[in-house]
């Protein structure tokens, strides 16, 4: 039912949109017409309805090249390309971290992973990575949680005025009772400042839900992560709103249920790519997850918020190498080279981002607070110990500094245990397998990214204008660039007290 207080709230809003009443307008207005409008430029009201609602779709592993818009040759994604469509498709978006956890905690702040010292994924329980054989390095303490002393996206937006909800993965707590990614009543969403917060695994293979095979073509079983953030928008909001849906797609264990999906995409991947198994439900899984955002969207339309909200999809780090074809990027998700970091990004935010538009200045996962708290009145330009800047003026289509520098820094091994020694030692392009990862960071700054690994003090150098694959370190070539890149690096993890992997 459409209650006073929406309809006062949407037309405001767009009267805010778009406030140039011409003169040939009012003279085609009717009487009506024209003491509805009298009536929302002078009540306060009107002012209200000026604060965009903004809903964050976060996703988990999805890789840069996995959207039928960036480029992906088999994949199906009509309902996630439609924001770039409608909206901004970023071409040089980075995650903060190439793991889960990291990438998280460092959104939410505003923060890189250095600053807030959640580098890794979270625990069960206190400790030291234990690798075998055993490596040079001893790496920090894991952290079990985002501290509460931090101050999320969440509580900024809260004191803004605005109503805060989380639904899905939150992996930013030791596992609750022992039941995987289960969230902590004491250090949860609920406890960061989020008002609405209800946790559910949806259809995802971690609810340890046994699904029924669907053979239908277009079926698809409910999602509960997706049901409860519909439900939520098509409540009656006193409040503008900031929902953020953090999908558990399309994280392993990759197990789609959809018979008639599986079979689609083995009609169309070719028989000869590798891996071929794992990718034909890999592309079922993210046809999955196109639906489930789909209908996150339709959920907005029919609440009637779609033109006053401010939709972001973002992915938390780069693609599982056994399920994704990272390429024309190297890496892959633990890692720092592009293929681990590099994600696809896009927003709608009707009457202030132009549709089709392409963003290829450099942004980060924690630029978002900064960026949400604009679109909320609430700046945050002055605080520095935040580390990310706002993305407003670039939704608005205007220039912003794409020379400031980007900083990862990733202090731990990977695969962990006897994992490590049995994976690869090199990481290539389109590996098709797990590669060790060694304690390393990195900056971006420019068209130039240098990766510093601790074991060996050792540096590469990287022209990531005509070498985005990262093939050729010019290291020893340009020597003073390698030199002020690492110095400035290095000088950043000093200021910000970066915990790091030290000689034993």
């Amino acid at each position: 039912m459409v209650t006073l207080r929406y309809i006062i709230k949407n037309v405001g809003a767009a009267l805010c949109r778009d406030h140039s009443l011409t003169h040939q307008s009012w003279r085609k207005a009717t009487p009506a017409s024209i003491l509805l409008v009298s009536f929302f430029l002078l009540t306060p009201v009107f002012c209200l309805g000026a604060s965009p609602n903004i809903l964050l779709i976060f996703v988990d592993d999805l890789g840069w090249s996995d959207l039928s818009s960036y480029g992906h040759a088999w994949h199906e994604t009509p309902r996630i390309d439609s924001l770039g469509t409608d909206g901004m498709r970023f071409t040089q978006a980075y995650a903060s971290a190439p793991i889960c956890s990291a990438s998280r905690a460092s959104l939410l702040t505003g923060k890189s992973t250095a600053r807030v010292g959640l580098e890794f994924v979270v625990k069960d329980k206190p400790g030291n990575q234990e690798i075998e054989p055993p490596q040079p390095l001893e790496t920090p303490p894991f952290t079990l949680s985002l501290p509460l002393r931090e101050v999320t996206i969440a509580e900024q937006l809260g004191s803004a005025g605005y109503e805060t909800a989380y639904f899905g993965k939150w992996h930013l707590n030791p596992h609750y009772q022992g039941r995987y990614l289960a969230w902590s009543p004491t250090e949860g969403p609920g406890q960061q400042g989020f008002s609405v917060a209800e946790e559910d695994y949806g259809s995802h293979p971690y609810s340890k839900t046994e699904l029924p095979t669907l053979k239908t073509e277009g079926a698809y079983h409910p999602d509960g992560v997706t049901d409860k953030a519909v439900h939520f928008l098509k409540q009656d909001h006193d409040k503008p709103f900031f929902l953020m849906v953090s999908h558990f797609y399309v994280h392993t264990p990759v197990q789609s249920p959809y018979a008639w999906l599986l079979d689609k995409y083995d009609s169309i991947i070719p028989k000869d790519v590798p891996n071929r198994d794992q990718r034909v439900a890999y592309a079922a899984f993210v046809e999955t997850l196109d639906h489930y955002v789909g209908q996150l969207l339709d959920g907005l339309e029919d609440a009637g918020q779609a033109d006053n909200t401010l939709v972001v999809f973002f992915s938390d780090n780069g693609g599982h190498p056994e399920y994704v074809a990272n390429a024309p990027l190297r890496g892959s998700k633990w890692n720092l080279y592009e293929g681990g970091i590099r994600v696809p990004m896009l927003a709608r935010w009707p009457g202030k981002v132009k549709p089709a538009t392409i963003c290829d200045t450099l942004v980060v996962g924690y630029d978002l607070l900064p960026t949400f708290s604009e679109v909320a009145g609430r700046k945050v330009s002055d605080n520095k110990e935040l580390d990310g800047q706002s993305l407003v003026p670039l939704l608005e289509g205007k220039r912003q500094n794409g020379d400031r520098p980007l900083y990862w820094h990733f202090p731990y091994y990977h695969p962990e245990g006897k994992k490590f020694g049995e994976a690869k030692p090199s990481i290539g392009i389109n590996d098709f397998t797990i590669s060790q990862t060694r304690p390393q960071s990195a900056i971006r700054k420019g068209d130039y990214k240098l990766i510093y690994f601790d074991e060996e003090k050792r540096a590469e150098l990287y022209d990531l204008s005509s070498d985005f694959s990262e093939t050729r370190d010019l290291s020893s070539q340009l020597t003073k660039k390698t030199d002020e890149l690492k110095k400035e690096l290095l000088n950043y993890l000093d200021l910000v007290h970066a915990r790091r992997a030290l000689v034993k």
